[in-house]
C-alpha cells in the first residue's frame, strides 16, 4: 500500500531505535562494571539528579546514605544510563501521541511500546531496591531487548516494508524455522541474562562446554530458583559453584542449539527466488557468526568489557533481525489474505500483484 505516513515520524522511530540500542549497550556496561548499585536511590542519586562532588552534596550523602561509600565513576555510569534511559521514554510518549493521532497504524503497538517503556522504568527502580535480584536483572534486559523489537516492527510498518516479500508465495518451511529461529534466540538471551545476573560468565573456562567433569556438579534445581529469596543484597551473586556452573553449561548448550537452528533459517532463506529475503539471509547469518565469535572470544580472554558489552549488543542485533524477518515473512500472508477478501483497495492490490514479478526478478523500490 501506499505510505502516507510522516516522514518525520519515521526519522523520529529511527532515532528512537537508536536510542534503544545506546540505553541497551550503557545497561549492559553499567551491568559489567559492577556499577548496578552505584546509586543507592532511584531516580535520582544520593538524593540528587546529579552525582554529588561538592562538599556540601556529599555530607548530604553521607547523611542520606551513612553505609554506602560514594563511588563516583560508578555512580556516574549508573546515572548517565538514567538519562539516556529517560529521553528513550520522552521520545516514545511523542511517537505514540503522533501515531494515535495520525491513525495511520492500529494505535495497539504504539501503546504496547509505551507500556513496556513504563514497565522497564519500574524494573530499573527495582534493580536497584531489590539489589540486583537476578529475576528484576534478567527482566530489565529482556524489556530492553523487547522494546528494540517492537521499534524496530513499528519502523517495517510506517515504511511498508513488507511489501518487498513475495506476496503470492513463500515456503511454508521458511516461516517454520523463522518462528523456531526466534523462539530459541529469545531463550538463549534469556539464559544470557539469567548468566550475567548471577554472576556465572566465568565459570567454566574451556571450550566447548566446560573444564572437568562438569556433568557431576549440575544442579538445575538451584540454577533456575528465579527467586532466590532470603538474600538482602545480590551484588556479586549468591549461588554456589553448582548452581552458576549450571547455569553457564546451559547458556553454551544453547549457544550450539541455537547456532544450528539459525543457520537453517539463513540456508532457507539463501534458497529463496526473492532478494530481500536473500538479504535477510546475509545478514542473520553475519550476525549469527559475529556473535559465536564473541561467545568464544568471552571465554578464551575471560571476559573482557568490551566484547562482553558487544556480545550484548550484537544479540539485541541479532534478535531484532529474526524479528523484523518474521514479521515480514508473516504480515505478507495477511495482506495476501486482505486482497483476496477485497479489504484492500483494488488500486492497491493491482500495484501489489504488478510487483510480484519484479520482485522475484530482484527489482528493487525506493521508499
Amino acid at each position: 500500500m501506499v505510505n502516507e505516513t510522516p516522514k518525520n515520524l519515521t526519522l523520529l522511530v529511527k532515532v528512537s531505535l537508536l536510542l534503544t540500542l545506546t540505553v541497551i549497550v550503557l545497561g549492559a556496561y553499567t551491568r559489567l562494571s559492577d556499577a548496578g548499585l552505584g546509586c543507592p536511590d532511584w531516580p535520582g542519586c544520593y538524593g540528587s539528579m546529579i552525582v554529588p562532588s561538592d562538599s556540601s552534596s556529599l555530607s548530604k550523602a553521607a547523611q542520606l546514605y551513612p553505609g554506602s561509600a560514594i563511588e563516583s565513576d560508578k555512580a556516574w555510569l549508573e546515572m548517565i544510563h538514567r538519562y539516556f534511559a529517560g529521553t528513550l521514554g520522552i521520545v516514545i510518549f511523542c511517537i505514540t501521541v503522533w501515531c494515535m493521532k495520525i491513525k495511520t497504524i492500529s494505535p495497539k503497538l504504539p501503546l504496547a511500546i509505551l507500556f513496556v517503556v513504563v514497565f522497564q522504568a519500574a524494573l530499573g527502580m527495582w534493580t536497584v531496591t531489590l539489589k540486583l535480584m537476578p529475576l528484576v536483572v534478567m527482566a530489565h534486559l529482556l524489556g530492553g531487548f523487547t522494546l528494540f523489537s517492537l521499534l524496530a516492527i513499528l519502523f517495517c510498518k510506517l515504511k511498508g516494508l513488507q511489501q518487498h516479500i513475495d506476496p503470492l508465495y513463500v515456503d511454508p518451511s521458511v516461516r517454520f524455522w523463522a518462528i523456531a529461529s526466534l523462539s530459541i534466540v529469545i531463550l538463549q538471551i534469556f539464559l544470557g541474562g539469567w548468566t550475567s545476573s548471577n554472576y556465572a560468565a566465568l565459570m567454566c573456562t574451556s571450550l566447548p562446554i566446560c573444564e572437568g567433569d562438569w556433568m557431576a556438579y549440575l544442579d538445575f534445581s538451584k540454577a533456575f530458583d528465579l527467586l532466590q529469596s532470603g538474600h538482602d543484597n545480590y551484588e556479586f551473586g549468591v549461588l554456589e559453584y553448582p548452581a552458576r556452573m549450571t547455569i553457564h553449561v546451559s547458556h553454551r548448550i544453547g549457544a550450539i542449539a541455537t547456532t544450528c537452528v539459525v543457520l537453517v533459517l539463513v540456508w532457507k532463506l539463501a534458497q529463496q527466488p526473492c532478494n530481500i529475503q536473500n538479504s535477510l539471509a546475509k545478514r542473520v547469518g553475519t550476525l549469527l557468526l559475529l556473535q559465536v565469535s564473541l561467545g568464544i572470544g568471552n571465554v578464551v580472554l575471560q571476559l573482557p568489557i568490551s566484547i562482553a558489552v558487544l556480545h550484548n549488543l550484537v544479540a539485541a542485533l541479532l534478535l531484532v533481525c529474526v524479528v523484523t524477518t518474521n514479521f515480514l515473512l508473516w504480515h505478507r500472508q495477511d495482506y495476501q489474505t486482505q486482497i483476496t477478501n477485497n479489504v484492500v483497495p483494488i488500486s492497491d492490490a493491482a500495484l501489489h500483484k504488478s510487483r510480484h514479478a519484479d520482485y522475484a526478478e530482484g527489482v528493487e523500490y525506493d521508499k
